[in-house]
């Protein structure tokens, strides 16, 4: 227990951005496993239990056990923050695609919820101009399209009609989007623990607020299951959060991708769930899109650190 109190302080202790690519690295492959994992004993929950209800005694687990290391470990300054309106705004978007999330998650094969998610750093591309005045490419603009077309695939466009329940992943990942260029703003100054904390608190209120409209009792088993997500997510975050104080958003996002695989094999070993070629070609334009967009962004890097080089005479 001490010696993981001790790395847990370690990882936390710093505010300051760090060019630690493999330890980002790390963290990223850890946090997409673990989050699958989280994703997987909340879909495992009995189908009748609300979807406010699951999150709000999830965030109270996570709530819970940020406090007790707050408490264990003294360190209350650290829920201290600098970017007051940037964290509000940040947990407004968990809030938003936390249950929208888990609402996919009831009715739709864990694969695929995860698929569309990947949608984020498509979607963060296409804000680019608006909301961070950078220069989008055609090239660029290009791959965002294919993605939004791996999006359609995915809707299962048909003599029946579309598949509408996919746009509640894919609004999730807009809250995505956003949520991540927040941390990588905010992780310089502001520290995990109080990200998480703020974050999780604003999650727990809104969906606590729902539990008067509808409530049904946990069984034991589903309880299990809560506390165990609750953990997960907490450590998954942990290091998500982690993972921006040590590498770039682009630089990180391939390695996001493998959550793909883990969900993938979560939903066949523990649901039965295989998924179909609507899923398969959706899936496979939004990734192909999302990587040429990474490998584009750093060969603009390479191109302005050259060019900003002086040449040797």
């Amino acid at each position: 227990m001490g010696r993981l109190m001790s790395l847990l302080k370690t990882l936390a202790a710093g505010k300051a951005h760090v060019n630690a690519p493999g330890l980002g690295i790390a963290c990223a492959l850890l946090a997409s496993f673990l989050i699958v994992m989280n994703d997987t004993t909340m879909k495992a929950v009995t189908k009748g239990v609300p979807v406010g209800e699951l999150i709000s005694l999830r965030a109270g687990v996570v709530m819970a056990l940020v406090a007790l290391y707050v408490w264990i470990s003294g360190r209350s300054g650290e829920l201290r923050v600098y970017h007051v309106k940037a964290q509000a705004i940040r947990a407004s978007m968990m809030v938003i695609g936390s249950f929208l999330f888990v609402a996919a998650l009831r009715v739709m094969p864990l694969a695929d919820v995860s698929a569309l998610l990947f949608l984020a750093p498509l979607m963060m591309t296409a804000m680019a101009p608006a909301f961070l005045g950078e220069s989008v490419g055609w090239r660029r603009w290009s791959a965002v399209l294919v993605g939004f077309a791996g999006m359609i695939v995915m809707l299962r466009p048909s003599a029946d009609g579309l598949y509408w329940l996919a746009l509640l992943p894919a609004a999730s990942a807009l809250t995505s989007a956003f949520r991540d260029l927040l941390t990588r703003r905010i992780s310089a100054q502001d520290s995990t623990w109080a990200t998480l904390f703020y974050s999780t608190a604003a999650v727990f209120v809104a969906s606590t607020l729902t539990l008067p409209f509808a409530w049904q009792t946990p069984t034991w088993s589903d309880m299990a299951l809560l506390v165990l997500g609750g953990v997960l997510q907490l450590v998954a975050h942990f290091f998500m959060i982690e993972m921006f104080r040590f590498i770039e958003v682009s630089a990180v996002a391939p390695f996001k991708y493998l959550g793909l695989v883990w969900a993938a094999l979560s939903g066949f070993v523990f649901f039965g769930e295989v998924p179909d070629i609507w899923t398969a070609v959706g899936a496979a334009l939004i990734i192909g899109g999302g990587l040429y967009i990474i490998n584009r962004e750093r060969a603009h890097r390479r191109a302005i650190v050259l060019k900003a080089t002086p040449g040797e005479g």
